[in-house]
């Protein structure tokens, strides 16, 4: 005999759906956010707080606007250095500031602003990241370096060229 289940009983099993059942799709999800947004997902519960903090969101976040990818051998040296999200925070997210206010002064919405990053400035900023790197150790060894301002800082300042 073969066993009927009946409508409502499958429309209640729908409405039960959860993305945290689902961590692929979370994933996915999360992936597609800017860095601020995955801030704020990070502070929704443990479960997307642990996701958030997922180092390869971060690189792709770090890299979604990059003509083609760094090669592998950056992934170590990133790492080492504090990771990606530490190179989103440091470099990446200044400069898409940067460049955000600069199209939204142009009578542009910074929400259409989809620059892609040549291999070059991926390169510079993941240079500007290892001096950044140098720089806090060596303020913390107690070794030359400024420890009133890093050198890294014009990123945040207006530049006239």
């Amino acid at each position: 005999m073969h066993h009927h289940t009946p409508p409502h009983t499958l429309q209640k099993r729908r409405l039960n759906f959860s993305v945290n059942d689902h961590i692929d799709i979370l994933i996915e999800i999360l992936k597609r956010l800017d860095g601020r947004s995955l801030g704020v997902a990070a502070c929704v519960c443990r479960l997307w707080s642990t996701i958030a903090r997922n180092d390869s969101l971060w690189e792709n976040l770090c890299f979604r606007h990059v003509i083609s990818p760094p090669p592998s051998t950056v992934r170590p040296v990133i790492v080492a250095l504090g990771g990606y999200k530490r190179l989103y925070m440091v470099c990446v997210r200044p400069v898409l500031s940067r460049l955000g206010r600069r199209f939204r002064l142009g009578g542009e919405s910074s929400d259409r602003v989809k620059r892609v990053w040549t291999r070059d400035e991926i390169q510079l900023s993941i240079s500007l990241f290892c001096v950044d790197y140098y720089e806090r150790l060596g303020r913390i060894g107690g070794g030359g370096g400024d420890a009133s301002a890093s050198s890294l800082m014009f990123l945040c300042k207006p530049v006239n060229v």
